[in-house]
């Protein structure tokens, strides 16, 4: 999986093992969700402050 970061527009490098574990707990979140199939192509998330 690929995942990017951006932090007020800057892109943040990420390493395989950052870029793993940020995909892994974002799956599983989403997956827990009703609604959310395991046919899924991209997920997305925005925080802001």
């Amino acid at each position: 999986m690929k995942v990017e970061l951006e932090v007020d527009g800057k892109k943040i490098e990420l390493n395989a093992f950052t870029q793993e574990i940020i995909a892994n707990v974002s799956v599983a979140m989403a997956g827990s969700l009703r609604g959310v199939g395991s046919d899924w192509k991209e997920i997305e998330i925005r925080i802001e402050k």
